[in-house]
């Protein structure tokens, strides 16, 4: 699978480390910055992966911050793109399971980079479940196409 993934400074080391995981994993890894630990603005990194995930060049995207807000926040901009900010194992199966989620957001500073290598392990493999769940997307998509929910 294709994977874009981004941080800012805060994300840079977490976002490294899972570069190298992901590739191990045997999946393909097209990086969107930031490269180093030197201060830099989220939008810059999010806007440019989410968008990778949004045209088809990359088939999922993951992005780090401090806090996973504000690439959440950056990336749910991205037209067809529905990113999940999540903390745990749970969250990240889920967000794939029931929502489609097709950009992971997560907190470098607030959770450890083993429980973000599972989180990662545990959402690559999860597939979309569809059925009752489509409705439910839809509504989401149709909103952001038409500024109406179906």
């Amino acid at each position: 699978m294709k994977v874009a993934i981004g941080s800012d400074h805060r994300g840079f080391s977490a976002k490294q480390e899972l570069t190298a995981f992901l590739e191990e994993l045997g999946h393909t890894v097209k990086d969107f910055g930031c490269n180093s630990t030197d201060s830099a603005d989220y939008p810059d990194h999010a806007l440019p992966g989410a968008s990778s995930v949004a045209t088809g060049e990359s088939d999922r995207g993951i992005l780090l911050c401090g806090s996973g807000i504000g690439m959440s926040m950056a990336a749910n901009k991205v037209k067809g793109i529905r990113a999940a900010l999540c903390h745990d194992e749970l969250t990240a199966e889920m967000s794939r399971r029931h929502n489609n989620a097709n950009v992971l957001c997560l907190p470098a500073d607030l959770i450890g980079k083993e429980l973000i290598r599972r989180m990662v392990d545990v959402w690559m493999r999860t597939e979309y479940e569809a059925g009752r769940h489509d409705r439910r997307v839809k509504k989401i998509m149709d909103y952001e196409a038409n500024g109406k929910a179906s």
